[in-house]
């Protein structure tokens, strides 16, 4: 281990502010760290330098770059789109850093260049695709394109025979690609689609209908943008996703993004009508597709662990669960999304963390399963509502796979078929061994971990260890390939990757085990796995580190701040660290209600002010510390990192350093850029090799 002698830091000054929350007086002393002043902007410099210097202190920066690039070959599954025997999808040619759109006669054909986004960015801003969909008939694909790497991206259709950028498309800004992007009619004559409905920093978002009318389809003229009506509820500001019958019947406006259901219908076939609630008293989520004139999904309501369940959408009460007939009854595994596929419906699950499918006929009868390629993750949009925006349903399935050992893959099965045609097989392979294990929380109760140690390793030895978790918004954490741990293990570095409550592995009663007031139960499994490593001998405290990022980097935040005694390292990414700032930025206050707390409650405040680690900061010895954030980041703005590194800058009475870099033109990570990215990795890496003592690469 080599823990760096305490560097200099630049002065951060301190202010007497206080903010009042439902009367609680709490002070702020690092609030002049929030807004984007000049004085700002250099201090974050300064520490971006400082960052740097330490990071890559006994290190050569171009090594452990080529060990990242090594590792990212293959890391990011972008999966084809699907629409009139054609496959669409972007690529990044090498030395490019703009993605270019395809369309081919087959999913990963060689095909033709549709749009090079390059077009849409600068050399210091090359554009992110965010989402891409292509129309039903294939004439048109719509793009959603960011350059700034905050996730905020605009629409832009292209002609698919010309590639000319088509006028017409609508102005609004889409806050992320969480919505899907665009909902296309079946007849391709225009499109729904959710975006902000004012300034970004107001955080306030509708659903729009946008025609194409036809000179806009040949290069000239313009659409027509509305919004659209959907009833859901007065004040909400979760995100909403309209879905669309292939035969153009009816339209269904999925809601909330964690745990979405359908909160109303339309039938498009009655000109005049309008939407109509549907499901509107459902705290559980109800996620699939429009099946005839049903909406097939996958719910918890009634089954922690999923079922799958056909709704009537002309039900008069479609509240009543009873009314709702079961295709698939709760069992072991966790149901988690369908996939329309030809006549079949593709049932992902998850069977303690791996991936399994089974098919389905359009009964909900059980025809097959497919052979998985190994025991891993089907590639997943990181939210349950992203995932409905699945376009015009294709004959095959094509799925990326990946382990924590071996990189995507991409595959098709077809319906009848007893084998998977491997379209391209993992670019990187580990050679690592993969084991699982468990810990036991305060309360009793296993928690899973998987452990990927490098092959010839010494088990009997404590070795460096990274632990990885989330744990929140029933989001689970995958068995998956991520290029940055796979580096890591590469550098002879233990992974332990945990499933904490909170996350949506193992079902919903896992996820409500450690939500709002049971918050602190996450934490306290997070203690119960490091503690475990410890107690079993896999590692010691001073070869311990942790990570984790945006919920998970408040994770982080409080394992430092009450527990600096587990570790050597603490490595926040995007985090969101100060809850009672939070309530002052729209996005993090609608974020931090949901999940959190009640701030209009007092008590509730209370209980955030023991959850926010910008609060918890006291003096003391802590383990090293290395914060990493985007100053484009929408979602935890960069002010969260700046005030928590400069508090405990302040608060640091022991030698280890604790470091913060925010890296220009990043955001919460959707968006940054490839090479971007590829420097905040190596960043990363650098920090945590020369923190744990493993040997530098050359």
């Amino acid at each position: 281990m080599n823990v760096p002698t305490r560097p200099a830091y630049p002065p951060a000054r301190t202010v007497d502010v206080h903010e009042d929350v439902a009367g609680v007086r709490v002070p702020d002393p690092y609030r002049w760290l929030e807004p984007e002043t000049e004085e700002v902007r250099r201090w974050q410099r300064r520490q971006a330098d400082l960052a740097t210097a330490v990071s890559y202190d006994g290190a050569d920066p171009a090594a452990v770059r080529a060990l990242i690039e090594a590792h990212e070959r293959g890391a990011r599954p972008d999966l084809p789109r699907y629409a009139a025997d054609r496959w669409f999808r972007a690529v990044t040619p090498p030395g490019r850093t703009a993605p270019t759109v395809l369309v081919a006669d087959s999913p990963l054909g060689e095909g033709r260049a549709v749009v090079d986004l390059s077009r849409f960015g600068s050399g210091r801003n090359p554009a992110c695709l965010s989402w891409l969909m292509p129309s039903p008939d294939g004439r048109v694909v719509a793009l959603g394109v960011c350059a700034d790497g905050s996730e905020h991206n605009t629409i832009r259709l292209v002609d698919t025979d010309s590639g000319r950028v088509l006028d017409g498309a609508p102005p609004q800004v889409l806050h992320s690609a969480w919505a899907g992007g665009v909902s296309w009619l079946p007849d391709s004559s225009g499109f729904y689609f959710f975006a902000l409905a004012g300034p970004a920093r107001e955080f306030r978002q509708a659903t729009y209908l946008h025609r194409l009318d036809a000179p806009s389809r040949n290069g000239s003229g313009g659409g027509t943008t509305t919004v659209e009506p959907i009833p859901v509820g007065a004040g909400s500001r979760e995100y909403t996703l309209v879905q669309v019958s292939a035969d153009g019947r009816w339209a269904v406006a999925s809601h909330r993004v964690g745990s979405p259901v359908p909160i109303a219908v339309r039938d498009l076939s009655r000109p005049g009508t309008g939407w109509r609630p549907f499901l509107t008293a459902c705290a559980g989520t109800v996620a699939g597709h429009i099946v005839g004139d049903h909406y097939v999904a996958v719910t918890d309501v009634g089954a922690s662990r999923g079922r799958v369940v056909a709704l009537p959408l002309d039900a008069d009460d479609p509240n009543d669960p009873a009314i709702w007939a079961e295709l698939v009854p709760e069992g072991d595994t966790v149901l988690r999304s369908l996939s329309v596929v030809g006549e079949h419906l593709y049932l992902s699950e998850f069977d303690r963390t791996f991936a399994r499918v089974r098919i389905l006929d359009r009964s909900g009868a059980v025809t097959g399963e497919v052979p998985l390629p190994g025991r891993g993750a089907l590639a997943a949009p990181f939210f349950a509502l992203t995932g409905l925006a699945a376009g015009a349903p294709p004959d095959d399935f094509v799925f990326a796979f990946s382990t924590l050992t071996s990189s995507w893959g991409v595959y098709r099965h077809r319906p009848g078929e007893a084998e998977v045609e491997t379209l391209a097989a993992p670019a990187v392979v580990l050679d690592a061994e993969l084991t699982a294990a468990h810990a036991v929380g305060p309360d009793g109760t296993a928690v899973p971990y998987h452990v990927v140690r490098p092959a010839g390793s010494d088990p009997g030895r404590p070795a460096p260890t990274l632990i990885c978790a989330y744990g929140a918004a029933n989001v689970p954490t995958l068995p998956q390939y991520q290029a940055d741990l796979a580096a890591f293990v590469a550098a002879g570095g233990v992974l332990v990757q945990a499933y904490l409550r909170g996350g949506g592995e193992f079902g919903r009663d896992w996820y409500l085990a450690a939500h709002r007031e049971r918050k602190h139960v996450r934490d306290d499994d997070l203690v119960a796995v490091a503690e475990h490593l410890i107690a079993t001998g896999l590692t010691r405290a001073e070869r311990l580190a942790l990570t984790g990022g945006s919920d998970g980097g408040l994770m982080c935040g409080v394992a430092v701040t009450t527990r600096p005694d587990l570790w050597c390292a603490v490595l926040p990414r995007a985090p969101l660290l100060d809850l009672i700032g939070g309530l002052r930025d729209p996005y993090l206050d609608f974020v931090i209600r949901k999940a959190w707390a009640d701030p209009d409650d007092p008590r509730q405040v209370h209980r955030l002010l023991g959850l926010s680690p910008y609060e918890l900061v006291q003096p003391g010895e802590f383990p090293a510390v290395y914060v990493q954030a985007g100053a484009a980041d929408p979602r935890c703005p960069p002010s969260q990192a700046r005030k928590f590194a400069a508090r405990l800058q302040a608060a640091q009475r022991g030698p280890a350093p604790i470091l913060l870099h925010v890296f220009d033109d990043a955001g919460h990570g959707a968006a940054t850029s490839p090479e971007v990215a590829t420097a905040q990795d190596a960043e990363w890496l650098a920090f945590l090799i020369g923190t744990l003592g493993l040997a530098a690469p050359a």
